[in-house]
């Protein structure tokens, strides 16, 4: 040949070869997913299912070689672009990675390598958050920016950051709850709730976290996935634990499967929604789960209906979804060494599906801990969810803790009445607490003074600073799990817009550069905000170490004149409590407690230093009062 005709023949050849390469390069790099990404061996749950999703991949056959490992059923989804493989790792696995390949007759096969890891600790080891903690609610958009580099990820649908508006990304991160473990640790919390850190690429609003639309995917704004993990080991480390919030329930519109369901009934209402009709909401009667009289109706369209128009509600009663809502959660707390769940609105989707989902972690983590969120002030309703609760319907939870937004509700009613009446003011308190008969474990429900979805307390309680001391030191008294929202130990509040969810999620201030305030260091904070610190502070360092408070049986006495006197008492160690709703001192005659033997005791006042011995009387000065026996 001559050189030319050579240099033409050699130019088709390498471009022949160039296209085949091209093609296959095409072919295997299609969006092929598996989730869950990856397992572990010596789980209890052995037998896993993977939802595979690719362009047709209904038409090819998976198949794998690793000892210990065996595909046993294959399913087919209603989308031809879904497989759910069915796999049985046997207690003899070992770990390490295998490919399973999906082959089709007249095609280049498709492949992914799936990895059975090593635990990092036996099951008994994830030992879960309870009464001896008290838990720090961090909205992390809105609490620290660590790293500005993140605050705008291009590829996503909302593309800004604007402090000025309270709906917008404010470019909070998981790095800025990393750099203040101290801060938290000093302050005496013991635990993490981060509101859900997990992908919301969604147009507006996305801030929150509520609108997950991967569930196996760490938001970039936020960081990425082994940034989460640094931040348990750290919290760990300084011993904090991690819990997450996971939601059962919905998902966001975005969610990369809202445009290829894998089935019809993957969603409640799918039907309406494909077809571009409105879908109707959710009546949130959520006394439905209880209501011997309740109608099918009001039933179906309190767990069917849609939370919000953005966030659709998945249908539990699938099998598929509910197998991988489950995986899912038992993958985080693998993955992350979670300290404990915080399930969002717990009572709506299917409670037989929720009672499953507890069940099969708990099962997984017999030491763990989940609390549900039941957003009702009945405590009938609130006790009905709590494991071991002997239910006419012989309904079992499996869910260890719920929240006591009844006894919030009331401490809050009772100090904005002033002094007690028949039914009113610190009555109500009282009362409250006369009805733990009813939960199997009041230590394990949790309670709080305020959290993301509800006014500030310094706000609930007209910004009156003794009045929200007395709430917060009466909620670290009391025999619960206590829960503090990021900013309350600084009297953060939304009073210009009560309700106003944006406003309630202000950003902490120090947690940007440049804020004038700094509540991490105390930088320009007014003598009120620093000293209520110093006070909640105080509170949290001596319950930590408080065995009355953490173990001993507790003792009330009816509200008189104004006062509430609550005792804790564990062998030698007795702590004290007076609430003085009065505006002026009150001498209290302490032979009222004389069944208590307490004449000639030291007590020492928590807070101011100060110490007496129990006589006659005792000089109580208005707000709240803890004493203590102990030294």
């Amino acid at each position: 040949m001559e050189f030319k005709t050579q240099l033409s023949f050699l130019k088709v050849v390498f471009g022949c070869f160039f296209l085949l390469n091209l093609f296959s390069v095409d072919l295997n790099a299609q969006d092929l997913r598996v989730e869950p990404p990856n397992w572990w061996v010596g789980m209890e749950m052995n037998d896993i299912q993977l939802m595979v999703h690719a362009q047709d991949i209904s038409t090819y056959q998976p198949e794998l070689k690793y000892d210990g490992v065996e595909i046993t059923e294959v399913h087919q989804a209603d989308s031809p672009n879904y497989l759910f493989i069915d796999l049985r790792i046997s207690k003899e696995t070992e770990a390490g990675t295998f490919e399973i390949k999906f082959r089709k007759k007249g095609t280049k096969h498709l492949s992914f390598d799936f990895s059975l890891n090593s635990r990092e600790k036996p099951a008994e080891d994830y030992v879960g958050f309870n009464h001896e903690d008290v838990v720090y609610l961090i909205t992390p958009d809105r609490f620290a920016n660590g790293d500005p580099k993140n605050d705008v990820v291009e590829s996503l649908k909302e593309t800004s950051v604007n402090r000025g508006n309270d709906y917008a990304r404010h470019g909070g991160d998981i790095q800025g709850i990393i750099d203040h473990l101290d801060y938290i640790s000093d302050m005496g919390f013991t635990s993490i709730w981060s509101s859900p850190l997990l992908i919301n690429d969604m147009p507006s609003s996305s801030y929150h976290g509520y609108a997950i639309t991967d569930f196996y995917e760490v938001d970039p704004r936020f960081g990425d996935l082994e940034l989460y993990k640094e931040l348990s080991q750290k919290a760990s480390d300084k011993g904090i634990g991690l819990i997450m919030d996971m939601i059962a329930n919905h998902c966001g519109s975005g969610h990369w499967w809202m445009d290829d369901l894998p089935f019809s009934d993957w969603l409640n209402y799918q039907d309406l929604y494909e077809e571009g009709k409105e879908v109707p909401n959710s009546n949130h009667k959520r006394s439905t789960n209880q209501d011997p009289y309740a109608s099918k109706l009001d039933t179906k369209i309190m767990h069917e209906g849609w939370f919000v128009p953005t966030m659709p509600d998945l249908n539990q009663e699938n099998p598929f979804l509910a197998k991988y809502i489950i995986q899912n959660s038992i993958w985080w707390v693998e993955t992350l060494g979670l300290h404990g769940i915080r399930q969002d609105t717990y009572p709506y989707p299917n409670k037989a599906f929720m009672s499953d989902w507890a069940g099969a972690i708990m099962k997984e983590y017999p030491n763990f801990n989940i609390v549900g969120e039941e957003w009702t002030t009945d405590q009938l309703l609130v006790g009905y969810w709590q494991q071991g609760q002997n239910n006419s319907d012989g309904y079992e939870s499996n869910l260890r803790s719920v929240m006591d937004f009844p006894m919030q509700m009331k401490i809050v009613q009772a100090l904005n009445e002033g002094n007690e009446g028949w039914g009113n003011g610190l009555t109500k308190i009282y009362e409250g607490l006369a009805n733990d008969f009813y939960y199997p474990r009041p230590k394990d429900v949790m309670i709080f003074p305020d959290n993301h979805d509800m006014d500030r307390i310094f706000t609930q309680l007209n910004e009156d600073v003794d009045k929200t001391k007395m709430a917060l030191g009466l909620i670290l008294s009391l025999p619960r799990t206590p829960q503090i929202y990021y900013g309350t130990e600084i009297l953060m509040e939304n009073s210009d817009k009560r309700g106003d969810h944006g406003l309630i999620r202000t950003d902490f201030p120090g947690g940007w550069e440049g804020d004038t305030q700094n509540a991490f260091t105390g930088k320009n904070l007014t003598d009120a905000q620093l000293d209520f610190q110093v006070f909640l502070k105080a509170i949290l360092n001596f319950r930590m170490t408080s065995e009355a408070i953490l173990e001993g049986e507790m003792l009330h006495f009816a509200p008189f004149d104004g006062i509430y006197p609550v005792f804790r008492i564990h062998e030698d160690e007795i702590v004290a409590v007076f609430l003085n709703t009065d505006e002026e001192t009150k001498t209290v005659d302490l032979s009222r407690f004389e069944e208590l033997n307490l004449d000639g005791k030291r007590f020492k006042n928590v807070i101011e230093g100060s110490r007496f011995s129990w006589d006659k009387e005792l000089q109580l000065k208005p707000g709240f009062t803890l004493y203590s026996t102990r030294e």
